[in-house]
């Protein structure tokens, strides 16, 4: 059997297994390393028992996360077509940097940033980037945006450093992403220079502690990072209230819509971000709402000038694409893979319409969870999903909070995978449903599941 046939039929097996397989792994790590050498080999070894030794080793301690009763962190799993497509792009190999060096890559990749732009309904003008994840989505944006900020008072940050630069504050919403920290600390910002703030609504900003901090050091170079679904509750910021205000003292606007950029999509569930093409960045991520594989996240940024200039590198032996776009232009990275087109797949096989039916989906059955939990006899609601983001607390007879291991009971049952979290300072099970394939008998199961564990503990 060709190697391509043996992962082919590997990945067939995985996928036909959704159904039926814990969603949680069982597996050990002795379990995952009993398949392979226990040293780099001497001699190599051939490659269809490299292929069959890997897929043994991973069997074990795979999670269900491309099942639709994977609910711990907002994960979808890939589309039919988005993961072919992905396959294919392994297949090719190409480096798609360049229009020189992938004119299939740098051509498609253009397509699939118009189709991103319009399907997010964020201006035509604006610049993209795919790049890794959000992670790094944040970093890209974000370092268009000390660029402009910084280039305001004469400073060029990309020739002469932050060195005796001018600070740059971040004013950021307090419930804002680890990710938004580690991109500062990545552009030399350090986390120092936030700033957080909130108001007596949960998880969003009020304009008067916005116009408060602005008013505190006019003049100085400031990012502002609100929030397009906070991971707990899925908590909007007031985009139509914050951006004038900030955008008005000189503020560079940037959004973190991992998940919740894609609301835009939805005419039911964009009043939740309404405004929010009023930014000047956002940053999101295809391997949420677009259940796109990993490797997919996607910066946009309404100054292109800005982005260019904080991502654009040269040098002599390399090929300007002319009128083609050149990916490398926007983006971090000398050397990256096709990883538009996979994003494009997605788009194209949704189409609009499918698209915004998939966000109402995913939405409907995050509240159908809830609902199912929360009267449960030790159940308590917590936060009841807004858009896909959900809490539910559980307390034992004793009045104690077991939230943890009624999780733990939960996912060690095979049928769901739940994840916990703290808010207001006490254990909490989130409820997160971004994927594609989550239908009404993957939410029933939930619900039974969780029942079963509560009962198992009271």
């Amino acid at each position: 059997m060709d190697t391509l046939d043996i992962a082919f039929a590997e990945a067939r097996r995985y996928l036909a297994s959704l159904d039926s397989r814990p969603v949680a792994s069982r597996g050990t790590t002795a379990d995952m390393l009993a398949p392979l050498p226990a040293h780099l080999p001497d001699q190599g070894m051939d490659a269809s028992e490299v292929v069959r030794a890997i897929a043994a080793a991973a069997e074990p301690g795979l999670t269900g996360s491309a099942t639709g009763r994977f609910f711990a962190w907002v994960k979808g799993g890939a589309l039919p077509a988005a993961l072919a497509t992905d396959m294919m792009c392994s297949a090719w190999d190409q480096n798609a940097v360049l229009a020189s060096t992938s004119p299939a890559g740098a051509v498609l990749e253009e397509v699939a940033g118009r189709f991103l732009l319009d399907a997010l309904r964020l201006p035509a003008e604006a610049s993209y980037a795919f790049v890794t994840g959000c992670q790094m989505a944040h970093a890209t944006a974000l370092a268009a945006a000390r660029h402009r900020v910084l280039e305001r008072l004469g400073w060029n940050v990309e020739r002469q450093g932050l060195a005796g630069a001018p600070a740059i504050r971040v004013l950021a919403n307090a419930h804002h992403h680890a990710s938004v920290t580690r991109a500062l600390r990545l552009l030399g910002l350090g986390s120092d220079c936030v700033v957080p703030l909130g108001s007596e609504t949960p998880g969003k900003v009020s304009a008067d502690a916005l116009r408060n901090q602005l008013a505190d050091a006019p003049g100085s170079p400031t990012i502002l990072v609100l929030n397009a679904g906070d991971l707990n509750i899925g908590a909007c910021d007031d985009f139509s209230l914050l951006c004038p205000i900030a955008q008005a003292a000189g503020a560079w606007v940037h959004v973190d819509g991992a998940f919740g950029l894609w609301a835009r999509a939805s005419a039911r569930m964009a009043p939740l971000v309404a405004g929010i093409e009023q930014a000047d960045s956002w940053a999101t991520d295809g391997h949420k709402w677009l259940n796109t594989p990993y490797d997919c996240g996607m910066a946009i940024v309404r100054d292109a000038a800005a982005h260019s200039a904080a991502m654009r590198m040269t040098a002599d032996y390399l090929t300007s694409g002319g009128a083609v776009r050149d990916p490398m232009d926007f983006t971090p990275e000398w050397s990256r893979r096709a990883r538009a087109l996979p994003a494009l797949a997605a788009m194209m096989e949704l189409g609009r319409s499918g698209l915004a039916a998939l966000i109402d989906r995913c939405c409907d059955h995050a509240a159908a969870i809830y609902d199912g939990i929360a009267p449960l006899p030790g159940a308590t609601g917590i936060a009841r999903p807004t858009m896909n983001q959900g809490l539910v607390r559980f307390d034992g007879s004793d009045g104690s909070n077991i939230s943890d291991a009624v999780i733990a009971t939960i996912n060690a049952s095979g049928e769901a995978f739940v994840s916990g979290g703290t808010w207001n300072g006490e254990r909490v099970m989130r409820i997160s449903v971004c994927g594609w394939n989550t239908s009404s008998n993957d939410v029933a199961r939930t619900v039974e599941a969780a029942r079963q564990a509560l009962i198992a503990h009271r």
